[in-house]
């Protein structure tokens, strides 16, 4: 298999405070990734090296055989923050214009993405209102839109389906299947919500900077010998459960 992203020994620090600690992660084409943890363990901040918004203090970042930061990468990457970036006063529509015109589509394509991103997070009949009068939940869902607007290879999702609904969420997890099965995306979810783990191809458990144990979800709990993910993430923290 192709890697397409990977950490090697990477530690990161904000004012001499270390929140990543010698961070190794390798991620495959056609994979579902997820980073687990509490917040504040760190999951935004690799994230961020990945997308190229931060810089290690040691080691390195690479996507697709590219030493990040680097602009030309950033056009075959969807990221999705966790604290939605988008313009108020422009409405949904607007916003998406804007974000699609930042990739190198025509304009016949741009349409077409469109189209097929507000479809996929139900937001097609909400597109002529301004971002100001979106609830939370429908500005995380016009944030994923954004994500996926240029077709990206590599999806980067940082906790996409907070303040979703169910049955929307299950729509999204559908997609996410389509996108890494027929498409071979790689696409990377930080969450703390089991379930979703679950659904993911491997792990990266992590919690204060550090990664306690990495693997598929049925590998990690044949490892430790549990039948659930929270009871593995308790014991890979050396509790006793």
């Amino acid at each position: 298999m192709e890697t397409t992203i990977q950490l090697h020994n990477t530690s990161k620090s904000f004012r001499k405070k270390k929140v990543l600690d010698n961070i190794n992660i390798e991620v495959m084409r056609g994979q579902i990734y997820g980073l687990i943890g509490p917040s504040g363990a760190g999951k935004t901040t690799i994230v961020k090296l990945m997308v190229g918004m931060d810089q290690t203090d040691t080691g390195s970042v690479s996507v697709l055989g590219n030493k990040m930061p680097n602009l030309e990468v950033l056009q075959q990457i969807g990221y999705m923050a966790q604290s939605d970036a988008l313009y108020a006063e422009l409405t949904g529509a607007e916003n998406l214009k804007f974000f699609a015109s930042l990739f190198k589509l025509k304009k016949s394509e741009q349409t077409t993405r469109i189209a097929y991103a507000a479809g996929l997070v139900n937001l097609t009949d909400q597109l002529s209102k301004k971002v100001s009068a979106y609830s939370g939940g429908m500005k995380r869902r016009l944030s994923l839109a954004i994500a996926l607007i240029q077709n990206p290879q590599i999806l980067i999702l940082d906790e996409p389906t907070v303040g979703i609904d169910p049955e929307l969420r299950r729509t999204i997890w559908q997609e996410l299947f389509r996108l890494k099965n027929e498409e071979h995306k790689t696409i990377i979810i930080t969450t703390h919500v089991m379930d979703e783990a679950e659904r993911c191809d491997r792990l990266a458990m992590v919690r204060q900077g550090h990664i306690l144990t990495e693997g598929s979800p049925a590998d990690l709990k044949a490892q430790y010998e549990t039948d659930d993910l929270e009871t593995v993430f308790l014991r890979a923290g050396g509790v006793n459960v």
